[in-house]
């Protein structure tokens, strides 16, 4: 009896033992995503890292670790992404958040993550406030910043244009303001005189027909409209119907997406300016290019029913790629203080689909991953690349 009675305390040791090995050896990666709600097609993300990840422990996992990334719904709620969070941090114990989607959302963790030392890496969102290290040093954004991109639209309105008279139209909220300000900080000393008319609107407005009129009428040549959802499509075809043909007609890239430009007619679309700092893996001019076959590889393989024309599926990867590179740097040490520190000290890294010439880089002191961002012109089919990179360095 006193054999079996220690085999069997030696043999629950064991077990004890071994379980808390394998959770060692975990690498823990927390995530909140709309799987349903309004927003549910930004799903396909986080199912796409989620395969990403099972090719990685496939492959022997990094640095001989296996990933267990575990995504959950909060519906794209606040409240959802609080109780979501709180149980991936309290109970799953996760290492990190990542690649969570929203300004609101994330905003609803953002003190609570910081207070818990949790890195919350590499988020949806271009809101300026997630590059923030000095108050909140372990919030990362992992978008090209709102207020970048504003920069790179003027840097190129004072290239190609000097002499533009500016008409600005921009949702009246953070979304906008941030827009507003990178684009107005480029222009710099001569904001006040090329800038002749701005306009705003309210997301619960049903048209803005009234301010694209006060906008025409001020004369302006050059149109930068701040616009999402279906405001894109009415700013495209309010435009149209005023026969109004500004030389040069700016949206977000958020705006970009040919389902939103579908409704104002693509034929009213054509000429229309935007950027993007990611290869389309569905153009013909990528079709040889290493990193996009390498996508297609990895969908065929682990996703082979996947809508390919969904530009999420490539985000997804997109961003996958980017998480990686900093696990790897981690080497033996997967505190969350050198996650932290290898995420903000990258160096001119490549991921394959990053556009040719562009690179990550981060430092203590610079949480903006990406910065470089390149104009591309919508032709009536697709967006066609065009001028230099542009970046707000």
């Amino acid at each position: 009896m006193k054999l079996r009675h220690a085999l069997a305390v030696l043999f629950t040791l064991g077990a004890i033992t071994a379980a808390f090995a394998d959770d060692k050896d975990d690498i823990r990666i927390g995530q909140t995503l709309p799987y349903s709600g309004p927003a549910s097609g930004f799903g396909t993300i986080g199912r796409t890292q989620e395969a990403f990840f099972a090719r990685i422990n496939a492959e022997g996992g990094i640095n001989g670790r296996k990933v267990k990334f575990i995504t959950l719904d909060d519906a794209y709620s606040p409240p959802k992404t609080v109780e979501q969070t709180r149980k991936l941090v309290e109970q799953e114990e996760v290492l990190m958040m990542f690649g969570s989607l929203g300004t609101a959302t994330n905003s609803a963790v953002h003190r609570y993550l910081n207070g818990k030392k949790v890195p919350q890496l590499f988020l949806l969102s271009g809101a300026t406030k997630w590059a923030d290290p000095k108050n909140f040093p372990w919030t990362m954004p992992g978008m090209p910043a709102y207020e970048s991109e504003g920069v790179v639209y003027a840097k190129y309105v004072l290239q190609a244009k000097p002499e533009a008279r500016i008409a600005i139209l921009s949702q009246n909220d953070d979304f906008g303001r941030d827009y507003v300000a990178g684009f107005k900080r480029a222009l710099g000393s001569k904001a006040a005189g090329m800038i002749v008319a701005e306009a705003s609107y309210e997301t619960s407005a049903p048209t803005i027909s009234s301010q694209l009129a006060t906008l025409k009428a001020s004369g302006a040549n050059v149109l930068f409209a701040v616009v999402l959802g279906k405001f894109t499509s009415q700013s495209i075809k309010g435009v149209a119907e005023l026969g109004w043909k500004p030389e040069l007609f700016f949206v977000p890239t958020s705006a970009s997406s040919i389902s939103f430009l579908e409704p104002a007619g693509l034929e009213n679309a054509v000429g229309l300016i935007s950027s993007s700092n990611q290869k389309d893996t569905m153009d013909v001019q990528w079709a040889d290019d290493a990193g996009v076959k390498q996508y297609f590889a990895f969908m065929k393989q682990y996703l082979p029913n996947a809508d390919l024309n969904n530009s999420n599926y490539a985000a997804g990867y997109h961003y996958a790629t980017l998480l990686m590179t900093v696990l790897r740097a981690c080497k033996d040490d997967f505190s969350r203080e050198n996650i932290l520190r290898q995420a903000t000290s990258l160096r001119e890294v490549k991921l394959p689909l990053l556009l040719p010439g562009m690179t990550v880089s981060t430092g203590p002191d610079d949480y903006l991953p990406f910065q470089q961002l390149q104009l591309r012109r919508f032709n009536g089919k697709s967006w066609v690349s065009f001028a230099e990179i542009l970046d707000d360095r």
